[in-house]
């Protein structure tokens, strides 16, 4: 079963670095572009299932990208929601290197409380490996049958810890797995082990 991953269309806040995880930011004019434009990539394929972020970013992406309109079945995955950053919702890395004195990573170091908890990227992975589960879950329910692929139009981080669970790595390893706005990911299996098979591709020109 090929899982496709798709980070939501451009936003001011990811232009501009900022972390977003609760806030709910609109597409851009460039982000709205960029998802129309990924109608093709699924356009050519056969899709079962579509798992979207709560969030309006993920799901308008998946809208104008046509996965709403199929007949693949389209649920909203609070799992997929994006990592919690807690007093650094709307930060950049520098701001937040500036403030502590040091070079910050949000993987290494983790985020604080502040108007929200905050997550760990072990409460990330946690949500991550559930929605692996469902999707898993989907295929094994078509009984033989082609469950055709799996859509999950979420966020950056949340996709880098979901892809490092995906291979069996530390969630820490989505600090590899770089996802530009608006481009998507192929996971699937090479002699029965997981891999990558696509990463960061971006919209068809």
């Amino acid at each position: 079963m090929p899982l496709l991953v798709v980070r939501h269309g451009q936003t001011a806040w990811s232009l501009s670095g900022q972390h977003t995880g609760v806030t709910d930011v609109p597409l851009t004019d460039e982000g709205e572009a960029q998802a129309r434009a990924l109608r093709p990539v699924f356009a050519a394929r056969r899709v079962g299932l579509v798992l979207t972020s709560p969030r309006a970013r993920a799901r308008r992406t998946a809208e104008l990208a046509g996965l709403t309109a199929g007949p693949a079945s389209v649920r909203v995955d609070e799992g997929l929601a994006e990592w919690d950053y807690g007093a650094y919702e709307g930060r950049t890395t520098a701001e937040v290197s500036e403030e502590l004195g040091r070079p910050w990573s949000v993987w290494h170091d983790g985020v604080v409380p502040g108007a929200t908890p905050g997550e760990t990227v072990h409460q990330v992975a946690a949500r991550a490996r559930a929605v692996l589960a469902r999707a898993a879950a989907h295929e094994r329910a078509q009984d033989g049958e082609d469950p055709g692929d799996v859509v999950l139009v979420a966020h950056s981080h949340l996709l880098r810890v979901l892809t490092a669970c995906w291979l069996g790595l530390s969630p820490t390893a989505g600090a590899l797995f770089a996802l530009d706005a608006g481009t998507w990911g192929e996971l699937g299996h090479e002699h029965d082990r997981p891999v990558v098979r696509r990463w960061s591709v971006p919209p068809p020109a």
